[in-house]
């Protein structure tokens, strides 16, 4: 926006208390708006008055990490109006996949000197997600990322939770429907990734970008999750799929039925049961990013 355009504009503030980097001061954020034009306020919590606000608002910034996006969705598509991130979280896997930098005074900086990119959300059974959703070993590794774990650990909370979640990971039979047909399985975890990062850093399909207009599947078919010690790095670069253990596709919508409920986890959060409707939803919002992330 130009600053003729953003004169006596405000952006409303949505951030989490308890994120992972909560108590870091924003004054100099706000500085920065302030001296962009634009006042950051506090958005209602209440959902009418939220509405009302973000339909007067420039922009909308979302200050915490990938539960606090997750939970800002909803009203990001509802307001559709263009949106900022500020990491403060303990992964910040969206904000890895925009490239928008750490520093939450960088982040804001690309308000004004960065660009607007267009980006897809996912859907599973109506509820939006930014990064990816999944069923198996994902359920018990947020079931363990407690706000106590982040708060000790920090990021190595994520290896310590992965550990653990190992350990009590079994396979399961899975139906895999697409408009390619439909699969049976029997995996340790389905996860459908819209966003490229995800779980502190693993990437869904090295391809994988979150404006494409695609989801990215993987299934984990191996016998042992043991196997995971070897495909680790691959995992981390996304190549996991040359992996002949590894089942992969591509589509814009899944549906993973299994015979018995099973949870289903987006974005770091438990939000139904199976089974679980998977769907794109192509080009819905727009985020202050690089525009060529890294």
């Amino acid at each position: 926006m130009e600053g003729r355009d953003r004169a006596g504009a405000h952006a409303l503030l949505l951030r989490n208390p308890a994120s992972g980097r909560a108590g870091e001061d924003l004054a100099p954020v706000q500085a920065r708006f302030e001296a962009g034009g634009l006042n950051l306020v506090d958005a209602p919590e209440e959902a009418e008055a939220f509405a009302r606000a973000a339909h007067a608002a420039a922009l909308i910034v979302v200050a915490g990490g990938d539960g606090t996006l997750h939970r800002a969705a909803p009203r990001l598509l509802a307001a559709r109006r263009p949106f900022a991130v500020l990491p403060l979280g303990t992964a910040n896997d969206l904000a890895r996949s925009l490239g928008v930098p750490s520093d939450p005074l960088a982040a804001a900086e690309l308000v004004f000197s960065g660009g607007l990119r267009t980006i897809d959300l996912g859907e599973v059974n109506g509820v939006p997600f930014f990064n990816v959703a999944s069923v198996g070993v994902s359920v018990e590794l947020a079931r363990e990322l407690t706000g106590e774990t982040k708060r000790r650990f920090g990021s190595f909370s994520y290896a310590i939770a992965g550990a653990r979640a190992l350990l009590r990971a079994r396979r399961f039979a899975v139906t895999i429907e697409s408009a390619k047909g439909a699969r049976r399985a029997r995996t340790f975890q389905v996860a459908i990734g819209n966003g490229r990062y995800y779980g502190g850093g693993m990437s869904v399909h090295h391809a994988c970008d979150i404006g494409d207009g695609r989801l990215y599947l993987y299934s984990l078919e191996m016998r042992s999750l043991w196997r995971l010690l070897f495909m680790a790095f691959d995992f981390r670069a996304g190549v996991h799929g040359a992996w002949e253990e590894v089942r992969t596709q591509e589509g814009v919508w899944f549906t993973l039925r299994t015979r018995r409920p099973r949870a289903i986890n987006a974005d770091g959060e438990i939000i139904g049961r199976t089974p679980a409707h998977i769907r794109l939803l192509p080009g819905v919002l727009q985020v202050y990013a690089p525009a060529d992330p890294p």
